[in-house]
């Protein structure tokens, strides 16, 4: 006897472009999506560059990190035979929920998102003003998920908040208008879930950070890259061991060569070194071998721009036949009256 159907979940996960995509991008998220996701999920992988704008940006710059974002996304190995690959401005539905989410959530709930209090840190040091949209785009991300009826949402730990608001709102919505919303889960990778500044190694290692030194950008040439491992902080005393805590710089070396390598665990990898020399040697050589064939096919794929245009202009139109029904119904629920 047969078994029944079992439907993929559906995945959704996305990336700004508010700079280079690095090798925490990566090692956190990307590679992910390509090993996985896209092979055991519906999975829907989205330029999420509405987000961008939260902050003060350059028009050209963005347009040409989104286009970037995007052809390093296939690049690295994502199939738009086998997933879902766009742009969200292009797909009005995010826009058209995120007021309603906005709707949903409370003020206070905003307001204590972590990354939300980093980021107006961040501004106000740079005597910038802050911009509404910063406080209020945990409900654009957390449309982003729910038009689709995203049953997972793999993250790193800076985003796991933002994915706990989004089950909230949807949990709320159902309950105040209807049946409308999937509650989405979160999955975690195993390792190198948060990669770390090479020269900070207590802050992570983000696209849009003033310094370039400690973060490896996945189109840097291999010397640039050589050069930012071996120079990469480590920690008083010489004993080679993971300690998150107690050796940060260490540990997270140790994190990147064990996700660039697949060689063992970070606890494993550690009894094998017994200099910091080595192990930023060997971990040099694991980073650069791990980007050679992202490089490679992204120089290909610069020189075929058309391809490129034509898997986000097919992903974006799945995506919206995806997502406008369930936004539809969801303007529904609401009591918003429907166009004649």
């Amino acid at each position: 006897m047969s078994q029944p159907y079992a439907p993929q979940p559906r995945i959704f996960s996305g990336i700004q472009p508010t700079g280079h995509l690095t090798l925490g991008n990566y090692l956190g998220a990307v590679r992910r999506w390509v090993q996985e996701d896209q092979h055991n999920a519906d999975a829907v992988f989205c330029v999420v560059d509405l987000h961008a704008l939260t902050v003060e940006h350059d028009p050209a710059r963005m347009r040409r990190l989104t286009r970037q974002a995007a052809t390093l996304m296939l690049a690295a190995g994502l199939d738009p035979d086998r997933c879902t690959v766009f742009v969200q401005s292009h797909v009005d539905e995010h826009a058209r929920l995120s007021y309603l989410m906005e709707c949903t959530a409370a003020d206070g709930e905003m307001r204590r998102m972590i990354q939300y209090k980093e980021k107006v840190a961040r501004e106000q040091a740079r005597g910038r003003s802050v911009r509404l949209s910063l406080l209020t785009y945990p409900a654009l991300m957390a449309a982003d998920i729910l038009a689709y009826g995203t049953d997972e949402v793999p993250v790193g730990d800076d985003q796991a908040q933002h994915v706990e608001l989004a089950r909230t709102l949807a949990q709320r919505f159902n309950q105040r208008y209807g049946p409308v919303f999937t509650v989405p889960r979160m999955t975690r990778p195993q390792v190198a879930a948060r990669v770390m500044n090479l020269q900070d190694p207590t802050s992570k290692m983000g696209k849009s950070h003033a310094e370039a030194a400690g973060i490896v950008y996945l189109l840097d040439e291999e010397d640039v890259v050589r050069k930012k491992v071996m120079r990469a902080v480590t920690d008083s005393g010489s004993e080679v061991a993971y300690d998150r805590e107690a050796q940060p710089g260490v540990a997270n070396l140790l994190e990147v060569l064990a996700a660039c390598t697949g060689g063992g665990t970070p606890e494993e990898l550690a009894g094998e070194y017994s200099s910091y020399g080595a192990l930023k040697k060997d971990t040099a050589e694991a980073v650069v071998e791990a980007l050679r064939p992202i490089q490679t096919r992204h120089s290909q794929l610069c020189a075929d721009p058309s391809y490129v245009d034509g898997v986000l202009r097919a992903g974006a139109e799945r995506a919206r036949g995806l997502a406008r029904p369930r936004v539809n119904a969801a303007y529904e629920a609401v009591g918003l009256l429907p166009p004649s």
